[in-house]
Formats: C-alpha cells, structure tokens, sequence
C-alpha cells in the first residue's frame, strides 16, 4: 500500500463552516422585538410597543403631528417617568394644551402611572404608516334567507359585518356542492 504525502504536512484540513440546521422558519415579526429591544432601551424605550402603537395610543390625529423620543424614569424606578415628545413646530401649542390627556393615556396604555411629566421638542415628524382603509367591500351577494335572519339582532355593526361574510361564504360554497 502506497501512502501519498498529504499537501498540508501532517495537519489535518480545514472543515468549511456549516451553519446548524433545524427547527421551523420564524416569521421576521417574531424577530424584531427582540433585535429592536436593546436600541429602544439605549433611547429609553422600556417597551419598543409604544412606539409602534403610537396612533393607537394618542389617536391618529394627534400622531401626525407628535411622536414619543423617549421615556427617561428617575434612577432604579419604572414609574412616574418624563415622555418626550417630538412635535412639529406649528402644533406645539395645540399639543402642549392635550398634555393630560395624552399622559392619561399612555398610562392606561402601561396600566399603572408610569408618566408623571411630558417635555415637548419642537421638530421634525415623520407621519405614521398609512393602515389599511376599513374592512373589504361587502359582497353584492345576498345573505342566504335562512342565516340572514338571525343576524338582524346583532347590534354590533363590525361583529354583524363579519358575520354576514361568513353566511356569505358558507352559502357560496353550498351553491358550489350543489353544483357538483
């Protein structure tokens, strides 16, 4: 048996790296909050939600001209916390006279009174991303007779709206064995 002479002398050759494989593909939005979290906290952020919940939380009337900077909470504590807002100049006042109530809510927001102090800094907004407009067109379709009877009674106007679709495609698709 003839042995040929290895090219590296002796040492064994590098193995290329491979990268471990397994478990089921994760959706970017399970990522972000944790990859976001520590910037949010470096900019005083305790959580990175109000941010992206801020038309929720203040209204989107008041989003469009306002935008938290950070949460800045005296030393070892998680309440009574100064927001800073930044506002566009020209709505300075109109938001430095809704402070209560923005501070009401974003402590109903948090749950307990983590703000006690809003500082305002006059400058640039960037407006939120726009949401998708309201539900999809209703079906011109009618609501099958014998389930749109008894939805007639639901008050609720979205719960009635989902509802119908549901009859809506529950009579679809019994047209569509009919056929068959």
């Amino acid at each position: 048996m003839d042995k040929k002479p290895s090219k590296t002398k002796g040492k064994a050759a590098p193995k290329a790296f491979e990268r471990a494989r397994g478990g089921q593909a994760r959706a970017i939005s399970d990522l972000m909050p944790n990859v976001g979290r520590t910037a949010f906290r470096r900019f005083g952020f305790v959580q990175s939600s109000v941010v992206t919940r801020w038309p929720e939380i203040v209204g989107a009337r008041h989003a469009r001209v306002c935008t938290p900077e950070a949460i800045r909470f005296p030393p070892g504590e998680k309440c009574d916390g100064i927001l800073q807002l930044v506002v566009k100049p020209a709505h300075a006042t109109l938001i430095q006279h809704v402070i209560p109530e923005i501070m009401d809510r974003v402590n109903r927001f948090f749950g307990y009174k983590a703000v006690a102090k809003v500082k305002i800094r006059q400058g640039e907004v960037k407006p939120p991303p726009a949401t998708q407009s309201g539900a999809a067109p209703p079906s011109l379709k009618p609501v099958p007779y014998e389930l749109g009877e008894s939805l007639r009674d639901i008050g609720d106007p979205e719960l009635r709206a989902v509802l119908e679709s549901l009859a809506r495609s529950m009579g679809a698709k019994a047209e569509r064995n009919d056929e068959t």
